[in-house]
């Protein structure tokens, strides 16, 4: 299957773009899994293969965040337009909506004061005090602090730790057994690494954003940890209008052809509700799903098409060489929307 997006995939992991991939196809000639390179390479090298779990960094937003809040929206029980503090009474400004956040239009000014030096209870405090600037729900500016924000008011509806709601309202139900948080001393043999904090260490199992990192289990925009059949277990439900491997409506049809649609408030942003809105490759010009994680993960699924794509690389082990990687991952995801013929 996509032969020239798989060459290319190989030429730059042999140029040293990311040490070792892990990639899979969905469309209608069916499902293909391959793993190439190395998951480590510091202190020791370690064979990639299929079963590796990664930390794929933001696709939490979408994985877990987003769809927990889209399931919400069904029941009646939130409303994109009104405001954060509806439901978080703790934060401070009433100006800041739900939508804002998910379509990355808030303006939020995200500059905290020390912020690696805060404890948990003082990072959280310190967010509830932030404010929007003056292109609140005309300006896209992608930040990390509407999803956190919105995992602080989960955590607040469901009276738990945000990472409990998400294994109880997503990975559980659609049979994501591979994927999780925080993972234990004895699952991090099967993680792959990510940057090298010393000259002796690389973290291993232990979450790359350093915000998520000190957040814990409360934090709603990184942190989960999973592995591309539990990726592609998410994308069928998603390609099947919502239904789950078991037959079980997950998500209702109507959802996620809302989800389709660009919900920026001028509908000119090209964002959904937490996820980018891309080129798609059916006829009737369907827009596609597409999110990235920092550490060198990304997803994109055209529901219309019935075609996905997830990626996992470990471009961050064992050092971080962020602008470089953007400018290859965008060739790979150029290759692929040309290759299956995306209406671009």
């Amino acid at each position: 299957m996509y032969p020239q997006t798989q060459q290319i995939i190989t030429d730059k992991r042999l140029r040293g773009v990311y040490p070792g991939v892990v990639y899979g196809f969905i469309d209608n000639r069916g499902e293909e899994v391959q793993a190439q390179g190395l998951a480590q390479i510091f202190p020791r090298e370690e064979q990639m293969t299929p079963g590796k779990r990664f930390d794929v960094a933001s696709l939490t937003k979408v994985v877990c965040t987003t769809i927990v809040l889209l399931k919400l929206w069904e029941a009646g029980e939130i409303a994109w337009d009104q405001p954060l503090q509806r439901y978080l009474p703790e934060f401070k400004q009433n100006t800041i909506t739900l939508r804002h956040l998910l379509t990355h239009t808030s303006d939020i000014q995200t500059w905290i004061a020390d912020r690696d030096r805060l404890s948990a209870a003082e990072l959280r405090a310190a967010y509830l005090t932030l404010a929007p600037g003056p292109d609140l729900g005309h300006k896209v500016q992608y930040t990390d602090a509407g999803t956190i924000l919105l995992g602080f008011m989960l955590e607040g509806l469901f009276h738990q730790p945000v990472i409990d709601v998400f294994r109880q309202e997503v990975l559980e139900p659609l049979g994501m057994q591979h994927s999780g948080f925080l993972p234990k001393e004895g699952e991090r043999k099967e993680i792959v690494p990510t940057e090298r904090v010393s000259r002796s260490r690389v973290l291993r199992g232990v979450t790359h954003d350093p915000k998520a990192r000190v957040l814990g289990a409360h934090a709603g925009n990184a942190g989960l940890f999973t592995d591309v059949d539990d990726l592609l277990i998410f994308c069928r439900m998603l390609l099947a209008e919502g239904a789950a491997a078991d037959g079980r409506q997950f998500l209702q049809p109507e959802t996620l052809l809302m989800l389709l649609q660009d919900q920026t408030l001028d509908a000119r942003g090209q964002r959904s509700l937490g996820w980018d809105l891309r080129a798609g490759a059916a006829a009737s010009g369907t827009p596609a799903l597409f999110h990235t994680g920092y550490t060198g993960t990304f997803l994109l699924a055209d529901i219309a098409a019935e075609e996905a794509f997830v990626f996992l690389s470990n471009r961050v082990h064992p050092a971080d060489h962020r602008a470089v990687y953007l400018k290859e991952r965008d060739e790979i995801i150029g290759v692929y929307q040309k290759e299956r013929g995306a209406r671009t």
